[in-house]
């Protein structure tokens, strides 16, 4: 069946996925089966996506329950679960507005179009620079692989929207040195994901967060893959006791339905009016239905203690296995999304654990990373490790 699934994708979709050999088509908690009935458990949770696993029922009654309510009408009326959604994420974040619309991408593209228009409204045309981390991954629509730091995904597309440039992660100095009168914004990821699960030095959020009053310009954060609970508190930046000005969150929202939301703070927010931005199916009853259950239960305070010890547990396993092998250059994490960087390439391993019954993908080539949904249990975790240890004495 794979082979003939592999067939028609092949002859009917784009090529723009470098998919692996297997067809999955059920999931439970934290586990895959593919059409051949072979389970799987899954390390990377339709890349840190799925946080509350697969088909959990509360969400899959919220879905069938919504759905036969009200699925879409457009944003020319007011809907309850949209509006009941966005009360709870003003409640339970920094913020006082938000947008909703369909992805990551998107939502970096408001925040994006937002710090121009605020900029614009305060200081007129010509304020509309914005400074974004090397390695790092905002999207890929013009705009956001324009402020992405990765020369490999951007190639091809030139040129670029103009006004972006790049400095290195985790030095609050190149910021201030790439800053001039036009910089309108500084785009970051508390933890670059796609960059390589890249943690960057305490008090690094905090003194960009400074910077950036002092020269009135906007900070985003950009919490697309490191929100909803991945880290441990809800939102990442909790950790470092700093918040933005604008926060872009999507992927684990409605866990594994399309959303995307930008957050703003008041006045940053006044920036837009109507007609500023839209989208037909950003925050449609369904999927504002089943985000807000998922919000819920996420930000649980023992669901997210959960969290962090189960990713201790994981650190700990991971970097007692690294001991042991000398093509592991560095085990690093917060919570429940963790890097094994290698000094060889990631995809024999990643081919390897597959046939072993462990999902798993790699960044930048050589970084395991490791998203499991945040219901991951210690014996899933003691499997994961058994498998990495069989398949790393093979490579040895």
């Amino acid at each position: 069946m794979t082979e003939k699934t592999k067939k028609m994708a092949d002859s009917f979709i784009f090529n723009t996925y470098a998919r692996e050999p297997v067809t999955f088509v059920r999931g439970s908690g934290c586990r895959l089966w593919d059409d051949r009935g072979k389970e799987y458990l899954d390390f990377v949770a339709g890349i840190a996506v799925c946080n509350l696993g697969h088909c959990p029922e509360n969400l899959s009654k919220v879905i069938c329950e919504q759905s036969k309510k009200l699925v879409h009408v457009s944003n020319l009326y007011y809907t309850e679960p949209q509006v009941e959604l966005a009360k709870e994420l003003i409640e339970r974040s920094f913020a006082d507005r938000v947008f909703f619309c369909n992805s990551g991408a998107e939502a970096n593209e408001a925040a994006l179009k937002l710090a121009r228009k605020y900029s614009n409204d305060r200081y007129g045309p010509g304020r509309f620079h914005v400074i974004s981390m090397k390695n790092s991954f905002h999207g890929r629509t013009l705009a956001t692989l324009s402020a992405t730091g990765q020369e490999k995904v951007q190639k091809g597309f030139e040129p670029l929207v103009e006004g972006f440039s790049w400095v290195p992660f985790d030095s609050v100095e190149a910021v201030e040195e790439a800053m001039t009168d036009k910089t309108c914004a500084v785009i970051v990821e508390p933890i670059q994901g796609e960059g390589g699960v890249r943690i960057p030095s305490s008090g690094y959020l905090r003194d960009l967060k400074t910077l950036c009053e002092e020269r009135d310009v906007l900070l985003i954060f950009d919490e697309v893959q490191v929100g909803m609970g991945r880290t441990g508190w809800l939102f990442a930046h909790e950790c470092e006791g700093v918040t933005p000005h604008i926060m872009t969150l999507a992927k684990a929202l409605a866990n594994g339905l399309p959303i995307g939301a930008m957050l703003a703070i008041e006045r940053v927010a006044q920036a837009f009016v109507p007609g500023s931005h839209a989208t037909t199916f950003g925050g449609t009853p369904l999927v504002t239905a089943v985000a807000l259950e998922t919000l819920k239960t996420i930000a649980n305070p023992e669901f997210l203690e959960q969290v962090r010890k189960r990713g201790d547990y994981l650190l700990a396993k991971l970097r007692s296995l690294a001991n042991r092998y000398d093509f592991v250059k560095e085990v690093r994490g917060r919570g429940l999304m963790v890097g094994m960087e290698l000094t060889v390439e990631a995809q024999p391993v990643i081919r390897r654990c597959l046939e072993q019954g462990i999902v798993l993908n790699a960044v930048q080539g050589n970084v395991l990373r490791f998203t499991p949904p945040l219901i991951v249990e210690e014996t899933d975790i003691d499997r994961l490790v058994s498998v990495l240890d069989d398949v790393f004495k093979e490579l040895k």
